[in-house]
């Protein structure tokens, strides 16, 4: 393991000729300098393969974030890779339809649960915001109760602390309701309430019953339900979270692993609700049957069912989430820290005792993250593992977090965690993100 600092010189140039040009420095949050330890971590990669990367400096790290989620696969997947050098001969973009839109959408139809119809885009939020649209088409009916992350448009964004610009009649048409608690859900849930969406899972399994409760609880009250399967779809099962759990949605949306990092958005569901679409609701784009991208999704599906990836994803996974928790333990940081979620996508998490004693989770996370860095593995607080990843990989992360949470324990026993730290600490997302609109606003009476 790498007993210094990586040297980030470049990686710090290139962010000076960003600043003042491109806002926030970063087209992508979560790739962005405010998630990562300043002074310490690199901001710039330069290229990767299969679960590693490499970054403007030269140096090498087993990769825990995979591209924020889409390389399920790992990165330069020979069989992906040459899908797309084949199609690159023949073109990108035509004036007219390409076969390949016909093909995955019956492939997608083939392994996807429920996707009577299949629709395409470029983003994640493209399909959310398209299937909301089409739950008020649907319905008749104009608010939204969510639960979870949805991308960055008006309807959704509105319920977050980052929303200004959004108009306030907007905002009052979305509000959230509690992850398993199907008493919150029903509380939400008024006679306008076009759709529920939200993610069917992210660390926390569904209770028993939840899913299929929501389901049986949005067909009573006359709302369609949306599932948002962008972390979920092709990782907990190649079909997703509706196979996984078994319950099927009016519509569910997925984009990152469809194409192992090609951009690819998905909208599926009940035919009957997607073929408002042919006439009534517009949602139609010049990128919609990009060829490169489809080609990479033919590849990427025929890959994830050829090698039972998610399988192999939740076995992998699943030694370094519970090694990581035997690592606590073992440390005597039981009640501080413990590892969360699912072998194919687990989350470190900062618990009671942490807090307890006056420590903030953001500086735990950058204390552990800065010397994760050091150890040659770029983490962000998660565990994402990809089918190039090996157990040779794991063996080298979990030895990185031993000697790193180590560290973090004798930083939390002297109280020197702040001094330990040689950066700014990692940023919030959002400063608040719970516990907004949580019930329908009441109409005004005049």
């Amino acid at each position: 393991m790498n007993p210094d600092f990586p040297c980030i010189e470049q990686s710090d140039a290139w962010y000076q000729r960003a600043l003042g040009l491109i806002p926030a420095g970063t087209q992508t949050l979560a790739k962005g300098p405010g998630q990562w330890v300043r002074g310490v971590a690199p901001k710039y990669v330069r290229r990767g393969k299969g679960g590693h990367v490499f970054d403007v400096d030269g140096n090498e790290y087993v990769d825990l974030n995979m591209g924020v989620g889409p390389l399920v696969l790992g990165y330069a997947n020979e069989a992906v890779d040459e899908a797309i050098r084949a199609q690159l001969a023949d073109g990108i973009t035509f004036t007219q339809m390409h076969p390949l839109e016909v093909e995955v959408s019956e492939l997608i139809a083939e392994v996807v649960p429920g996707a009577e119809s299949v629709r395409f885009s470029k983003t994640g939020c493209d399909v959310t915001t398209a299937a909301v649209r089409l739950a008020r088409a649907f319905t008749r009916r104009d608010k939204v109760l969510c639960c979870g992350y949805h991308g960055w448009h008006d309807w959704y964004i509105s319920v977050t602390d980052r929303n200004l610009g959004v108009p306030e009649a907007v905002q009052d048409l979305s509000h959230t309701f509690a992850y398993n608690d199907l008493d919150s859900a029903a509380d939400g849930i008024d006679e306008d309430t076009a759709c529920v969406i939200l993610e069917p899972t992210v660390f926390e399994a569904p209770k028993p019953g939840f899913l299929k409760g929501l389901k049986e609880l949005c067909r009573a009250r006359g709302a369609l339900l949306i599932f948002d399967e962008m972390w979920t779809g092709f990782r907990l099962a190649v079909g997703g979270a509706q196979e996984r759990f078994g319950v099927t949605a009016d519509l569910a949306c997925f984009s990152k692993a469809v194409a192992n990092g090609m951009p690819l958005s998905v909208l599926t569901g009940r035919r009957d609700v997607m073929s408002l679409l042919d006439k009534d609701v517009f949602f139609f784009t010049t990128f919609g049957g990009e060829a490169l991208s489809l080609a990479a999704a033919k590849a990427t599906i025929g890959e994830l069912r050829k090698h039972r990836v998610p399988e192999r994803l939740e076995t992998l996974g699943g030694k370094l989430r519970d090694g990581y928790n035997v690592l606590a333990g073992e440390l005597g940081l039981q009640g501080f820290t413990r590892a969360v979620g699912y072998g194919a996508r687990s989350m470190v998490v900062f618990e009671a005792k942490a807090e307890a004693a006056g420590q903030n989770p953001l500086l735990l996370k950058s204390v552990l993250q800065q010397e994760m860095i050091k150890r040659g593995v770029l983490w962000a607080g998660f565990n994402t593992l990809c089918l190039a990843h090996t157990e040779a990989d794991v063996a080298h992360v979990l030895a990185a977090y031993r000697a790193s949470l180590i560290i973090l324990r004798d930083s939390l026993a002297d109280k020197t965690l702040a001094s330990t730290l040689r950066g700014e600490p990692v940023e919030p997302v959002f400063r608040r993100t719970s516990n907004f609109n949580v019930k329908p606003k009441e109409p005004a009476h005049g």
